[in-house]
Protein backbone atom coordinates (compact mmCIF):
# COMPACT_ATOMS: atom_id res chain seq x y z
CA UNK A 1 0.00 0.00 0.00
CA UNK A 2 1.14 3.58 -0.63
CA UNK A 3 1.33 5.42 2.92
CA UNK A 4 1.28 9.94 2.54
CA UNK A 5 1.64 10.54 5.65
CA UNK A 6 3.81 8.49 8.98
CA UNK A 7 1.24 6.00 10.56
CA UNK A 8 -0.04 6.66 13.69
CA UNK A 9 -1.71 4.48 16.64
CA UNK A 10 -0.85 2.40 19.34
CA UNK A 11 0.78 -1.11 20.00
CA UNK A 12 0.93 -3.27 22.71
CA UNK A 13 4.43 -4.49 23.01
CA UNK A 14 6.07 -1.66 25.41
CA UNK A 15 3.57 -2.27 28.10
CA UNK A 16 2.30 -5.49 28.06
CA UNK A 17 4.57 -7.54 26.26
CA UNK A 18 3.21 -11.16 25.86
CA UNK A 19 0.29 -9.93 28.91
CA UNK A 20 -2.09 -9.58 26.07
CA UNK A 21 -5.78 -11.13 25.72
CA UNK A 22 -8.66 -10.44 24.10
CA UNK A 23 -10.20 -8.08 26.55
CA UNK A 24 -7.37 -5.98 26.78
CA UNK A 25 -7.59 -5.14 22.94
CA UNK A 26 -11.59 -4.41 23.30
CA UNK A 27 -11.08 -1.85 25.74
CA UNK A 28 -7.90 -0.32 23.96
CA UNK A 29 -10.22 -0.15 21.25
CA UNK A 30 -12.86 1.53 22.96
CA UNK A 31 -11.01 4.01 24.67
CA UNK A 32 -8.97 5.08 21.50
CA UNK A 33 -12.50 5.84 19.31
CA UNK A 34 -13.92 7.27 22.06
CA UNK A 35 -11.50 9.76 23.83
CA UNK A 36 -10.60 11.42 20.83
CA UNK A 37 -7.00 9.80 19.53
CA UNK A 38 -8.53 8.11 16.72
CA UNK A 39 -9.56 11.88 15.42
CA UNK A 40 -6.57 13.12 15.89
CA UNK A 41 -5.04 10.27 13.85
CA UNK A 42 -4.37 7.27 15.91
CA UNK A 43 -6.17 4.54 13.79
CA UNK A 44 -4.14 1.64 14.21
CA UNK A 45 -4.37 -0.80 17.12
CA UNK A 46 -1.63 -3.24 16.91
CA UNK A 47 -0.93 -6.47 19.11
CA UNK A 48 2.41 -7.55 18.91
CA UNK A 49 4.38 -10.45 19.94
CA UNK A 50 3.40 -13.66 21.77
CA UNK A 51 -0.49 -13.82 20.58
CA UNK A 52 -0.32 -17.08 18.99
CA UNK A 53 0.08 -21.09 19.75
CA UNK A 54 3.40 -22.42 19.59
CA UNK A 55 3.17 -24.55 16.97
CA UNK A 56 0.98 -24.26 13.63
CA UNK A 57 -1.74 -26.65 13.14
CA UNK A 58 -1.77 -29.33 10.43
CA UNK A 59 -2.16 -27.32 7.18
CA UNK A 60 0.67 -25.17 8.18
CA UNK A 61 -1.05 -22.02 9.35
CA UNK A 62 -0.89 -20.06 12.22
CA UNK A 63 -3.34 -20.23 15.23
CA UNK A 64 -4.25 -17.34 17.81
CA UNK A 65 -3.50 -18.44 21.38
CA UNK A 66 -7.24 -19.84 22.62
CA UNK A 67 -6.88 -18.91 26.18
CA UNK A 68 -5.77 -15.51 25.44
CA UNK A 69 -8.30 -15.01 22.33
CA UNK A 70 -11.00 -17.05 22.90
CA UNK A 71 -12.74 -15.88 19.91
CA UNK A 72 -10.08 -16.12 16.97
CA UNK A 73 -8.41 -13.22 15.63
CA UNK A 74 -11.28 -12.68 13.19
CA UNK A 75 -13.57 -11.47 15.57
CA UNK A 76 -10.66 -9.58 17.59
CA UNK A 77 -10.34 -7.75 13.88
CA UNK A 78 -13.98 -7.28 13.66
CA UNK A 79 -14.42 -5.15 16.95
CA UNK A 80 -11.76 -3.26 15.94
CA UNK A 81 -12.92 -2.61 12.46
CA UNK A 82 -16.34 -1.51 14.28
CA UNK A 83 -14.60 1.13 16.23
CA UNK A 84 -13.80 2.74 13.37
CA UNK A 85 -9.77 1.80 13.56
CA UNK A 86 -7.28 -0.47 11.88
CA UNK A 87 -6.21 -4.04 13.10
CA UNK A 88 -2.51 -4.75 13.39
CA UNK A 89 -0.26 -7.80 14.53
CA UNK A 90 2.65 -9.09 13.88
CA UNK A 91 5.06 -11.84 13.05
CA UNK A 92 9.05 -12.36 11.97
CA UNK A 93 11.43 -12.82 8.93
CA UNK A 94 12.81 -15.78 11.15
CA UNK A 95 11.69 -19.28 12.24
CA UNK A 96 11.25 -17.51 15.24
CA UNK A 97 9.28 -14.63 17.30
CA UNK A 98 11.83 -13.08 19.38
CA UNK A 99 10.00 -14.48 21.99
CA UNK A 100 9.83 -18.00 20.77
CA UNK A 101 6.85 -18.46 18.74
CA UNK A 102 6.41 -19.24 15.32
CA UNK A 103 7.84 -17.00 12.96
CA UNK A 104 6.70 -16.77 9.06
CA UNK A 105 10.29 -18.12 7.72
CA UNK A 106 9.22 -19.98 4.51
CA UNK A 107 5.25 -19.60 5.01
CA UNK A 108 5.15 -16.29 4.11
CA UNK A 109 2.25 -16.40 1.51
CA UNK A 110 0.60 -18.89 3.57
CA UNK A 111 0.77 -16.35 6.91
CA UNK A 112 -0.15 -13.37 4.36
CA UNK A 113 -3.41 -15.23 3.15
CA UNK A 114 -4.40 -15.97 6.63
CA UNK A 115 -3.61 -12.18 8.02
CA UNK A 116 -5.95 -11.19 5.04
CA UNK A 117 -8.76 -13.28 5.96
CA UNK A 118 -8.90 -12.20 9.67
CA UNK A 119 -9.21 -8.30 8.23
CA UNK A 120 -5.56 -7.33 9.28
CA UNK A 121 -4.63 -4.25 8.14
CA UNK A 122 -1.02 -3.51 9.45
CA UNK A 123 1.89 -5.80 9.96
CA UNK A 124 4.88 -5.50 11.76
CA UNK A 125 7.81 -7.84 10.88
CA UNK A 126 10.33 -8.41 13.07
CA UNK A 127 14.00 -9.84 12.42
CA UNK A 128 14.41 -12.47 14.97
CA UNK A 129 15.93 -16.25 14.68
CA UNK A 130 16.51 -14.92 10.82
CA UNK A 131 18.23 -16.74 8.08
CA UNK A 132 21.94 -15.97 7.90
CA UNK A 133 22.45 -17.81 4.49
CA UNK A 134 19.56 -15.47 3.65
CA UNK A 135 20.27 -11.86 2.85
CA UNK A 136 17.33 -9.70 4.86
CA UNK A 137 16.54 -7.62 1.67
CA UNK A 138 15.45 -11.11 -0.08
CA UNK A 139 13.23 -11.86 3.42
CA UNK A 140 11.64 -8.74 3.87
CA UNK A 141 10.88 -8.57 -0.06
CA UNK A 142 9.37 -12.41 -0.21
CA UNK A 143 7.16 -10.77 2.57
CA UNK A 144 6.27 -7.46 0.54
CA UNK A 145 5.11 -9.47 -2.39
CA UNK A 146 3.11 -11.97 -0.12
CA UNK A 147 1.45 -9.06 1.25
CA UNK A 148 0.65 -7.35 -1.92
CA UNK A 149 -0.66 -10.65 -3.65
CA UNK A 150 -2.55 -11.59 -0.50
CA UNK A 151 -5.90 -9.74 -1.83
CA UNK A 152 -6.17 -7.31 1.27
CA UNK A 153 -4.72 -3.68 1.62
CA UNK A 154 -2.09 -4.49 4.42
CA UNK A 155 0.46 -1.56 6.21
CA UNK A 156 4.19 -3.12 5.95
CA UNK A 157 5.93 -2.60 8.56
CA UNK A 158 9.43 -3.46 8.35
CA UNK A 159 11.32 -3.85 11.83
CA UNK A 160 15.04 -4.98 10.70
CA UNK A 161 16.47 -2.97 13.34
CA UNK A 162 18.53 -0.96 11.04
CA UNK A 163 20.56 -4.42 10.75
CA UNK A 164 22.51 -5.18 7.27
CA UNK A 165 22.46 -1.50 6.24
CA UNK A 166 18.15 -1.47 6.21
CA UNK A 167 18.33 2.24 5.24
CA UNK A 168 20.24 1.02 1.63
CA UNK A 169 17.33 -1.49 0.27
CA UNK A 170 14.38 -1.21 2.67
CA UNK A 171 12.39 1.01 -0.74
CA UNK A 172 12.55 -2.75 -2.40
CA UNK A 173 10.65 -4.71 -0.26
CA UNK A 174 6.90 -2.60 -0.26
CA UNK A 175 7.75 -1.78 3.33
CA UNK A 176 5.47 1.82 4.06
CA UNK A 177 7.72 1.96 7.47
CA UNK A 178 10.71 0.57 8.75
CA UNK A 179 12.52 0.40 12.40
CA UNK A 180 16.02 2.19 12.19
CA UNK A 181 16.98 1.08 15.33
CA UNK A 182 17.22 -1.37 18.07
CA UNK A 183 14.29 -1.74 20.59
CA UNK A 184 13.08 1.70 22.78
CA UNK A 185 12.85 1.60 26.48
CA UNK A 186 11.57 3.93 28.94
CA UNK A 187 14.75 5.99 29.96
CA UNK A 188 16.24 9.18 28.79
CA UNK A 189 18.89 7.62 28.14
CA UNK A 190 17.75 5.55 25.23
CA UNK A 191 15.41 7.97 24.06
CA UNK A 192 18.77 9.86 23.73
CA UNK A 193 20.57 7.40 21.79
CA UNK A 194 17.91 6.44 19.30
CA UNK A 195 17.78 10.10 18.76
CA UNK A 196 21.20 10.82 18.14
CA UNK A 197 21.29 8.23 15.64
CA UNK A 198 19.04 9.53 13.79
CA UNK A 199 21.25 12.31 11.87
CA UNK A 200 22.68 9.96 9.07
CA UNK A 201 19.16 8.53 7.91
CA UNK A 202 17.14 11.69 7.37
CA UNK A 203 18.09 11.19 3.38
CA UNK A 204 16.20 8.10 3.55
CA UNK A 205 13.12 9.07 5.30
CA UNK A 206 9.88 10.31 3.09
CA UNK A 207 6.37 9.72 1.99
CA UNK A 208 5.42 6.12 1.11
CA UNK A 209 8.10 4.42 3.28
CA UNK A 210 8.68 6.19 7.12
CA UNK A 211 11.79 6.29 9.13
CA UNK A 212 10.47 4.50 12.57
CA UNK A 213 12.51 5.63 15.44
CA UNK A 214 10.42 2.99 17.47
CA UNK A 215 7.45 2.95 19.42
CA UNK A 216 6.61 5.90 22.15
CA UNK A 217 7.21 5.32 25.69
CA UNK A 218 5.11 8.82 26.74
CA UNK A 219 3.33 8.08 29.98
CA UNK A 220 4.87 4.79 30.98
CA UNK A 221 6.67 6.26 33.63
CA UNK A 222 8.83 3.00 34.74
CA UNK A 223 6.17 0.62 34.52
CA UNK A 224 5.33 -2.28 32.08
CA UNK A 225 7.73 -4.38 29.79
CA UNK A 226 9.93 -2.09 28.94
CA UNK A 227 9.55 0.21 31.51
CA UNK A 228 12.97 0.81 33.62
CA UNK A 229 13.31 3.76 34.92
CA UNK A 230 10.82 5.69 33.40
CA UNK A 231 11.17 9.29 32.36
CA UNK A 232 9.75 13.10 33.43
CA UNK A 233 6.64 14.62 31.95
CA UNK A 234 9.52 17.25 30.42
CA UNK A 235 11.54 13.99 29.05
CA UNK A 236 8.28 12.81 27.70
CA UNK A 237 7.33 16.38 26.25
CA UNK A 238 10.76 16.09 24.21
CA UNK A 239 10.85 12.70 23.35
CA UNK A 240 7.15 12.83 21.87
CA UNK A 241 8.68 16.15 20.08
CA UNK A 242 11.22 14.56 18.52
CA UNK A 243 9.67 11.84 17.28
CA UNK A 244 6.98 14.11 15.29
CA UNK A 245 9.59 16.92 14.41
CA UNK A 246 11.88 14.20 12.41
CA UNK A 247 8.84 12.37 11.10
CA UNK A 248 8.61 9.47 12.69
CA UNK A 249 5.19 7.07 12.82
CA UNK A 250 3.64 7.81 16.17
CA UNK A 251 2.67 4.25 17.85
CA UNK A 252 1.75 5.30 21.45
CA UNK A 253 3.17 2.62 23.88
CA UNK A 254 1.85 3.53 27.63
CA UNK A 255 -1.52 1.61 28.60
CA UNK A 256 -3.87 4.54 27.47
CA UNK A 257 -6.93 3.22 29.60
CA UNK A 258 -5.10 5.05 32.46
CA UNK A 259 -3.47 7.66 30.46
CA UNK A 260 -2.78 11.29 33.34
CA UNK A 261 -3.46 14.47 32.06
CA UNK A 262 0.16 15.20 31.28
CA UNK A 263 -0.08 12.24 29.30
CA UNK A 264 -2.91 13.23 27.34
CA UNK A 265 -1.37 16.58 26.91
CA UNK A 266 1.40 15.69 25.51
CA UNK A 267 0.05 12.87 22.85
CA UNK A 268 -2.89 14.73 21.78
CA UNK A 269 -1.00 18.19 20.84
CA UNK A 270 -2.00 19.08 17.52
CA UNK A 271 0.25 21.37 16.41
CA UNK A 272 3.11 18.96 17.24
CA UNK A 273 0.57 15.82 15.08
CA UNK A 274 0.16 18.59 12.06
CA UNK A 275 4.15 18.79 11.89
CA UNK A 276 4.62 15.13 11.44
CA UNK A 277 2.14 14.95 9.61
CA UNK A 278 2.92 17.67 6.91
CA UNK A 279 1.69 16.19 3.41
CA UNK A 280 5.13 17.07 1.90
CA UNK A 281 7.41 15.79 4.59
CA UNK A 282 10.32 17.34 3.61
CA UNK A 283 13.55 16.58 4.47
CA UNK A 284 14.61 18.13 8.55
CA UNK A 285 18.05 19.74 8.36
CA UNK A 286 20.58 20.51 10.99
CA UNK A 287 21.00 23.73 12.32
CA UNK A 288 24.84 24.57 13.43
CA UNK A 289 24.59 27.34 15.54
CA UNK A 290 26.61 28.97 18.19
CA UNK A 291 27.77 27.52 21.39
CA UNK A 292 25.18 25.39 21.61
CA UNK A 293 27.47 22.37 22.65
CA UNK A 294 27.07 18.23 21.37
CA UNK A 295 23.59 18.21 23.71
CA UNK A 296 22.03 20.88 22.42
CA UNK A 297 19.96 19.83 18.75
CA UNK A 298 18.47 22.59 16.24
CA UNK A 299 16.29 21.81 13.38
CA UNK A 300 14.68 23.21 10.93
CA UNK A 301 12.28 21.96 8.20
CA UNK A 302 9.98 23.39 5.74
CA UNK A 303 6.40 22.79 5.64
CA UNK A 304 3.95 22.37 2.94
CA UNK A 305 2.27 25.88 3.32
CA UNK A 306 5.47 27.63 2.94
CA UNK A 307 6.04 27.96 7.29
CA UNK A 308 9.81 26.86 8.70
CA UNK A 309 9.12 24.21 11.48
CA UNK A 310 11.83 24.82 14.06
CA UNK A 311 12.56 22.28 16.58
CA UNK A 312 15.87 22.73 19.66
CA UNK A 313 16.21 19.77 21.75
CA UNK A 314 18.47 20.25 25.11
CA UNK A 315 19.60 16.25 25.71
CA UNK A 316 21.63 17.37 28.51
CA UNK A 317 21.28 17.77 32.15
CA UNK A 318 22.90 21.47 32.34
CA UNK A 319 20.49 24.33 31.21
CA UNK A 320 21.51 25.07 27.32
CA UNK A 321 20.97 28.58 25.31
CA UNK A 322 20.26 27.83 21.59
CA UNK A 323 21.34 30.77 19.23
CA UNK A 324 21.63 30.95 15.41
CA UNK A 325 21.49 33.15 12.42
CA UNK A 326 18.40 33.20 10.52
CA UNK A 327 20.67 33.31 7.15
CA UNK A 328 21.11 29.34 7.81
CA UNK A 329 17.15 29.23 7.28
CA UNK A 330 17.76 30.85 4.38
CA UNK A 331 17.28 34.50 5.36
CA UNK A 332 19.96 36.62 5.81
CA UNK A 333 19.15 40.10 6.71
CA UNK A 334 19.83 41.76 3.10
CA UNK A 335 16.71 39.74 2.18
CA UNK A 336 14.39 41.62 4.03
CA UNK A 337 12.85 39.46 5.54
CA UNK A 338 12.52 37.91 9.04
CA UNK A 339 9.99 35.33 10.97
CA UNK A 340 7.57 35.37 13.95
CA UNK A 341 7.63 32.20 15.76
CA UNK A 342 5.51 31.30 18.78
CA UNK A 343 6.43 28.39 20.63
CA UNK A 344 3.90 25.35 20.44
CA UNK A 345 4.15 24.34 23.90
CA UNK A 346 4.34 27.26 25.85
CA UNK A 347 2.96 30.02 23.26
CA UNK A 348 6.25 32.40 24.27
CA UNK A 349 7.05 34.37 21.07
CA UNK A 350 10.59 33.62 19.69
CA UNK A 351 13.51 36.55 20.54
CA UNK A 352 14.82 37.86 17.41
CA UNK A 353 17.28 40.51 17.40
CA UNK A 354 19.61 41.80 14.21
CA UNK A 355 18.82 38.45 12.42
CA UNK A 356 19.41 36.40 15.18
CA UNK A 357 17.40 33.46 17.23
CA UNK A 358 17.85 32.84 20.63
CA UNK A 359 15.98 30.54 23.09
CA UNK A 360 17.02 29.16 26.63
CA UNK A 361 15.92 25.72 27.55
CA UNK A 362 15.99 23.97 31.14
CA UNK A 363 17.52 20.41 30.88
CA UNK A 364 16.07 18.02 29.02
CA UNK A 365 13.41 20.16 27.55
CA UNK A 366 12.44 21.32 24.22
CA UNK A 367 10.67 24.26 21.53
CA UNK A 368 8.96 23.77 18.63
CA UNK A 369 7.70 26.58 16.87
CA UNK A 370 5.81 26.88 12.79
CA UNK A 371 7.79 29.91 12.11
CA UNK A 372 6.10 32.23 8.99
CA UNK A 373 8.08 34.72 6.82
CA UNK A 374 7.18 38.29 7.15
CA UNK A 375 9.21 41.73 5.99
CA UNK A 376 11.59 42.99 8.32
CA UNK A 377 10.06 45.89 9.79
Amino acid sequence: MVQLTPPMGWNSWNTFGEEINEALIKETADYMADSGLAELGYNYLVIDDCWSLKERDENHRLVADPVKFPNGMKAVADYVHSKGLKFGMYSCAGNLTCAGYPGSYEHEFIDADTFAEWGVDFLKYDYCYHSNIVPGEILYRRMGLALENCGRDILFSGCSWGADETHKWIKTTAASMWRSTGDIFDTWESIKSLTQQQLELHPYNGAGCFNDMDMLVVGMYGKGNVGLSGCTDTQYKTHFSIWAFLGSPLMIGCDIRSMNQATKDILTNKEIIAINQDPLLRQPYKIEGFWGGSDLLMYARHLSNGDIAIGLFNMGEKAATARFNLDELGLPLSLGKTITAKDIWTGEDAKILNGNFRWRLEPYDCAVFRAKLVDLA
